[in-house]
């Protein structure tokens, strides 16, 4: 399997799959089973288009301050989700190249391949939403040439994902490079650790 190309086709299907509804409450309907990879990369493609949207909602400047918290508090927790589903997409990367030895020249990344995978799921619903404003027919030929620009570019970062992260998968797979992975550690969300949080215990 091409994890890469997999993770593309899976990405995309995810975007779609939701503007079936277009609404940020609508079920998933996740078709691969739970506990395979393929599962999380639709629930984590999922995940970044569903807040997309809410990141839209909440720039309304007529919404009501207390929808605005509410949404803000919604925006946090899928952050939180987003970072444990990627740490969990990184502990399969583990698993597939834990006997792999790293050859004495061996050099480290600066991300782990979950989070490089993280940024190809969000050019996904980028693309999308792009050609979106791309096919509007209510917009200067000014602001329609200007989309078509930016989508030009994202295909192109789609492309150059698609490329560095498969060659990063070829060094790990090699010895090339370590396969490294650390934890987020946030501390905002955790009652034990933000001041605001334990503080209230007081």
């Amino acid at each position: 399997m091409n994890i890469v190309e997999t993770s593309n086709t899976i990405f995309a299907k995810a975007v779609q799959d939701y503007h079936v509804t277009n609404h940020v409450d609508a079920p998933i309907h996740n078709p691969y089973a739970e506990g395979t990879i393929e599962h999380d990369l639709y629930l984590k493609n999922w995940i970044d288009v569903v807040q997309w949207h809410l990141e839209d909602i909440i720039r309304d400047p007529e919404i009501d301050p207390v929808e605005a918290l509410a949404l803000k508090r919604r925006i946090d927790r899928s952050n939180q989700e987003r970072t444990d589903l990627v740490e969990r997409i990184d502990s399969y990367f583990r698993e597939v190249y834990k006997d792999v030895k790293p050859l004495p020249d061996a050099r480290l990344n600066t991300e782990s391949p979950a989070w490089a995978i993280d940024r190809l799921s969000i050019l996904h619903v980028k693309i999308y939403h792009m050609q979106e404003q791309v096919d509007r027919q209510d917009v200067s030929a000014e602001q329609h040439a200007a989309c078509v620009g930016k989508l030009a570019v994202l295909h192109e970062q789609l492309g150059d994902m698609t490329t560095s992260i498969s060659q990063l998968l070829e060094d790990y797979a090699a010895g090339r490079k370590v396969m490294k992975v650390y934890r987020q550690m946030k501390m905002y969300n955790d009652p034990s650790l933000n001041p605001v949080l334990y503080g209230k215990k007081a």
